[in-house]
């Protein structure tokens, strides 16, 4: 006979296949193998596929496969497995094999449904059970074990056949008193009232450990003890369903009493490791819940070991100061600072030896918040753990480690700093390097003393520098201990705090400067008080930054107050000083970032410094930056400062004249300061200086000293060298006078010297031009006219003269006399005009004024002097060593290298005695 397979099932062997063609007798020969593998699927698909396994009537495990059936035509079919345990019992499930032929997330032909809250074992009660999910594909379901008896799943599918190698698993019935913690409550199936006096020891599971967790359930567990004991709680395996840091979804929560109004221990999910809870008396309460959701997890729970004792570590040595004990811990503690004050901590039992075998953490911070920031100085006054062997160098059994850096924050308990174990500690007094210090002590086996140790918060500045021991905010800088480095204000790059006085005392030793630059600087300020008039003078009231000399006597002398974005220059201390004192204060409302600077100490400059000059004995002169209008040069990266010092002295009771021609010096001084170069004014030597820098405007920059004394600074520091400097005027200057004995000016009144008419400079004042006007022809110039006119007649009355004597028989009339009361007359200006002889004439280095009545005639080796020269060089002869110009006579260092001087043109005679000054 013939036989059509369906297309699906593969064609029987040869030796069957044959024979059916031939004979019927076949038919019953191979009867089983037909049986096998074509009419036992065919019924399984038409007589049912569901399979039960119950626990009273089988073995206590076996496996499963999926079922073998022939589906001619594709119809739908759905076999249910249900498993299902005796009373006291719960069933496991598991796949160990898994390759449905469908594809996730859809599942369309081929699935595996899996519910494991099934209450009764009826399959239309599964419509009503919680659904555990939907699988297909090569993933596997995750582990089942059932929330009551039952666990079932439904195989669906629509291909033609199928093959008991889709799924394999394995199933397991076993005794539910793992989960039966204590007496159970009645808020779920999963709560439970767990007392000492029953169960000291015992396991803690979520209710369907280790299959994945059930969904929308909550579950309660109470332990309670006796009143001397403590509970202790240890996750060995904790996975659940990890939502955020938060832990917005499933969740456990245990809590420091005997219900959910006590103390929070902590909240956990996700996967933990390592985590240990103690109570801190005899009750702790725990809850499981899990959200509601239609998404899909595979997360198992938790496992856990519970245990009540009287031997965990009391707590009472935690209480003894303002020590706290750190809830869910056996014996941790922390001590939080209440502002610079102090106290002691102390291992556990003492002064009583300790309990073998427990580790207590401390934990000792400081404040740390925007006003306030505190470190911690431990000081050990009783030490005794005792070493595994008496010389070792290690701690190999109990030790106590110090973390001075804060690495508790971050769980590096590997990266201690201190390592103490012995009868002494190894540090008897150890500092925190922040707001942070922690201690681990561990007992090990062997018993001791322990330790205890005193605990002083201070304030930290985190400042650079030999700190004050009183813990105020006072910071000294030697030159022997250190010739260079930085010092910044309190907490720098962060704001300093409020109501704050901070000093900064730099001592140098004989014949040493201390040079101080600042390369940030913000102080806050609500109202920046600049003005152009004043050259850049803040005025500081409330958080503010002063300056000071210091000197041996005890004195100081302020250099200036500065805030707001406006950084002091660099600054030299005065020859003579012993160092500089820098002094910040800061009120009670508003911070700012504060500033950072550096420091160096080298040997003692000249009193001009690097260039300068002192100038005396001139009515006025000119003073420049080095290489000017070139740009002044820096000093090398990493050098201190380089400096120039100018003293102009005047006559008594006259004062100084100071107008800038140019300015030009990198810096704005409402802006950023002249932290990089700066040019310092003192009009008064008994006042601060006036500080500029930045670009001259379009006005004039005219400054008056107060007496006859005036001092200019020029400073420059290492990150400079974009700037040409500055060119300056001065003038002496003789101000509200009954009488002007020189030239009086018209808009400012003063008095000038009258020498310094004409002389293309305005002498009386940016706002004066009074000293140039009228100058078209100088009396100067008037005089070399009038004398060449007089020289020019002489000579033509001579030419005239020696004919009428060739005439008139070689007679030679008498030259007329100069009359004598004309000899040694002072001109208009002052000047005496010397007699011209009559022959020969006088050369032009020696010009004589001729009669005004004697008209000009002009010759051709006449020569008019320059008014300047003739001018430099008759006060010369005047006044000796006064010259108008700011270097002709002047005691200069040897590296002058700034008051520039005009060279002037003298008589070789002997100069007469110096005016009286």
């Amino acid at each position: 006979m013939d036989i059509t397979w369906p297309k699906t099932i593969g064609m029987p062997v040869a030796d069957l296949w044959c024979p059916c063609r031939r004979c019927c007798f076949c038919c019953y020969r191979y009867a089983p193998v037909l049986r096998e593998r074509c009419l036992r699927p065919l019924l399984d698909f038409y007589l049912g596929c569901d399979k039960t396994f119950v626990s009273n009537d089988g073995p206590q495990n076996g496996t499963f496969r999926a079922p073998e059936f022939i589906n001619v035509y594709g119809e739908s079919k759905v076999c249910v497995y249900t498993f299902v345990a005796a009373s006291h019992q719960k069933v496991f499930v598991s796949f160990t094999a898994f390759k449905l032929r469908s594809t996730p997330p859809e599942c369309v032909h081929e699935y595996v449904d899996v519910y494991s809250e099934v209450q009764q074992v009826d399959t239309e009660d599964l419509i009503n059970s919680p659904f555990g999910g939907r699988y297909c594909g090569l993933i596997p379901p995750r582990d089942r074990t059932s929330l009551y008896r039952t666990v079932a799943f439904s195989f669906y599918t629509d291909k033609n056949s199928t093959d008991s190698s889709l799924f394999e698993g394995y199933y397991m019935f076993s005794n539910d008193s793992s989960f039966q913690l204590g007496t159970p409550s009645p808020i779920s199936p999963c709560s439970f009232v767990v007392n000492s006096n029953v169960k000291k020891i015992g396991t803690i599971l979520t209710p369907t450990y280790p299959g994945i967790y059930p969904k929308g359930m909550k579950c309660t567990y109470l332990f309670h003890g006796q009143p001397n004991q403590r509970v202790r709680l240890e996750f060995r395996d904790f996975d659940l369903f990890y939502g955020g840091p938060h832990c917005p979804f499933d969740i456990v929560s245990i809590y420091d009493g005997s219900n959910a109004t006590s103390p929070l221990i902590g909240q956990y999910c996700g996967q933990q490791r390592n985590l240990v809870v103690y109570s801190t008396k005899n009750y702790l309460y725990v809850t499981f819940d899990t959200l509601h959701r239609a998404a899909n997890t595979q997360n198992r729970g938790f496992k856990g070991m519970f245990e009540f004792s009287e031997s965990f570590v009391k707590l009472d040595f935690i209480g003894i100061n303002d020590g706290e004990h750190v809830r869910g811990t056996e014996c941790d503690q922390k001590v939080l600072s209440k502002r610079t004050s102090s106290g002691f901590i102390y291992s556990p039992n003492y002064p009583f030896p300790y309990i073998p075998k427990i580790v207590c953490r401390y934990f000792v911070y400081g404040l740390e918040g925007a006003q306030d920031l505190e470190r911690v100085k431990l000081e050990f006054q009783k030490f005794n753990i005792p070493k595994a062997h008496v010389n070792e160098q290690e701690c190999t059994d109990g030790y106590l480690k110090l973390y001075l850096r804060g690495q508790e924050a971050m769980d590096l308990y590997d990266k201690f700093d201190y390592e103490m174990c012995g009868d002494e500690a190894d540090e008897k007094v150890v500092t925190s390097e922040g707001a942070r210090l922690a201690m681990v002590f561990s007992s090990g086996e062997l018993h001791g003393r322990g330790f205890k140790a005193k605990y002083t918060f201070e304030t930290e500045y985190l400042i650079p520098g030999t700190a004050a021991p009183n813990g105020t905010c006072h910071f000294t800088y030697r030159s022997e201990s250190k010739k260079r480095g930085d010092f910044n204000s309190p907490r720098h790059p962060a704001n300093y705090p409020n109501g704050l006085n901070c000093t900064f005392l730099f001592l140098a030793t004989p014949n040493e400067q201390v040079t101080v630059i600042f390369d940030q600087f913000k102080i806050k300020v609500d109202v920046t008080n600049i003005s152009l008039v004043q050259f850049g003078v803040f005025v500081c009231k409330e958080d503010w930054l002063e300056i000071y000399n210091i000197y041996k006597d005890g004195t100081e002398k302020i250099v200036g107050r500065y805030c707001g974005m406006t950084a002091p220059g660099p600054l030299e201390s005065n020859r003579g000083a012993i160092g500089l004192k820098v002094l910040l204060h800061t009120n009670s409302e508003g911070v700012s970032s504060g500033f950072k600077a550096r420091y160096f100490f080298d040997e003692a400059k000249p009193i001009f410094g690097d260039c300068g000059s002192n100038i005396s004995n001139a009515d006025s002169g000119k003073v420049q930056s080095p290489n000017f209008p070139l740009k002044y040069t820096a000093p090398e990266k990493g050098m201190p400062s380089r400096t120039c010092n100018w003293f102009i002295n005047v006559r008594p009771n006259y004062k100084i004249l100071l107008n800038f021609v140019s300015f030009s010096v990198e810096g704005e001084p409402a802006t950023r300061g002249c932290a990089t170069a700066v040019v310092r004014l003192w009009p008064s030597v008994d006042e601060p200086p006036l500080e500029l820098c930045g670009e001259k405007p379009s006005e004039s920059w005219q400054l008056l000293s107060e007496s006859n004394q005036f001092r200019i600074s020029f400073v420059v520091a290492d990150k400079s060298g974009n700037g040409t400097g500055f060119a300056a005027t001065w003038t002496e200057v003789l101000v509200n006078s009954d009488s002007c004995p020189g030239f009086q000016c018209e808009n400012s009144s003063y008095c000038i010297s009258n020498q310094l008419r004409c002389n293309n400079v305005m002498n009386c004042g940016s706002n004066d031009v009074s000293d140039e006007i009228n100058c078209a022809m100088e009396p100067e110039a008037m005089d070399n006219v009038v004398l060449s006119a007089v020289l020019t007649m002489c000579t033509v009355l001579a030419l005239m003269l020696a004919g009428a004597c060739a005439a008139g028989g070689g007679r030679v009339p008498a030259p007329r006399s100069v009359p004598a009361g004309r000899r040694g007359r002072r001109g208009s200006r002052g000047r005496r005009v010397q007699p011209a002889p009559a022959a020969p004439p006088t050369p032009p280095s020696t010009p004589s004024r001729a009669p005004a009545a004697v008209a000009p005639v002009a010759q051709p080796h006449a020569v008019v002097r320059p008014t300047r020269v003739r001018r430099a060089g008759r006060a010369v002869r005047q006044r000796g060593q006064r010259v108008t110009s700011a270097g002709a006579s002047s005691t200069s260092s040897p590296q002058l290298l700034s008051a520039t001087t005009t060279t002037t043109t003298t008589t070789t005679s002997p100069p007469p005695s110096p005016r009286p000054r």
